[in-house]
């Protein structure tokens, strides 16, 4: 067998350290406050560029502000320390079992369709559009992508939140979300509040700022989440654990489960 020549040797060996003690590329580091999101996002917009997003996604991000607001809420969420009783209150259960109760009238068709196709009947799914945006009158007014992005650069929770921002460029890709979308202060989009991930895992019917797209999305993800028809949804029931996948705070968890009964019963 031949030898390599010496020079070959040298030569091989240096380009090996040269491989070995090269810097690696800058990667986007997490941050604890707002001086350093636009050095994160510039960083971010390359790896963007390198996992093949489109320019036009990656002049969304660029165009990002880190968003005070939603550091704010993310920081908060006291609603969700509260009773049961208190929950219901502060949020209106009784106005959304209400309402729910004449949506389920006035939407019928739309219901029964869902529930032949998904299983899911109308109270837990009214019980989660009222409660998320007041039947669609109130989507969030934060500018979602900015929302995302800052949550993504918080080092509080950087590694879920890089997921949704990933999705959300996805989404601008695919043309299914409006880069300039509103919503509310982590960034959930639509008339039943749906994370960007979500949206492309479980998204149907079209634009979820459509109420009827919203309810099959969201009964789609409960039905993907083991909702099992006809089996109950109440605490230590079947289908509760499909609640539980929709959030995440037992207090919320109750509460739409509490408010769908009310509004299944009755007929």
């Amino acid at each position: 067998m031949k030898r390599p020549s010496r020079l070959a040797s040298v030569l091989a060996a240096t380009l090996l350290a040269g491989l070995v003690l090269a810097p690696a590329a800058k990667a986007a580091r997490c941050g604890n406050g707002a001086a350093g999101f636009d050095s994160w996002k510039e960083a971010y917009a390359q790896e963007a560029r390198a996992a093949g997003h489109s320019q036009q996604a990656v002049d969304a991000l660029l165009d990002t502000h880190y968003n005070h607001p939603t550091i704010g809420a993310d920081r908060g969420q006291h609603s969700f320390h509260l009773s049961l009783d208190d929950f219901l209150a502060k949020r209106g259960g009784p106005v959304i079992a209400s309402r729910g109760r004449s949506y389920k009238q006035r939407l019928a068709p739309l219901f029964d369709n869902i529930e032949a196709r998904y299983g899911v009947p109308p109270g837990p799914l009214l019980a989660i559009w009222g409660m998320e945006t007041g039947f669609g009158s109130v989507h969030g007014n934060q500018h979602a992508l900015s929302a995302i992005a800052t949550l993504a650069y918080d080092c509080r929770r950087s590694e879920y939140f890089t997921d949704q921002l990933n999705a959300f460029l996805t989404l601008i890709d695919r043309g299914r979300v409006d880069p300039g979308a509103r919503g509310s202060m982590h960034g959930e989009i639509g008339q039943t509040q749906f994370l960007p991930k979500n949206i492309l895992e479980y998204g149907v019917g079209g634009s979820l700022e459509a109420s009827s797209a919203a309810l099959m999305s969201t009964a789609n993800f409960l039905h993907a989440h083991g909702w099992r028809a006809g089996a109950g949804y109440q605490p230590g029931e079947p289908n509760f654990a499909a609640i539980q996948a929709w959030n995440a705070a037992p207090v919320y968890e109750k509460a739409i489960a509490l408010i769908g009964n009310k509004i299944d019963r009755t007929e």
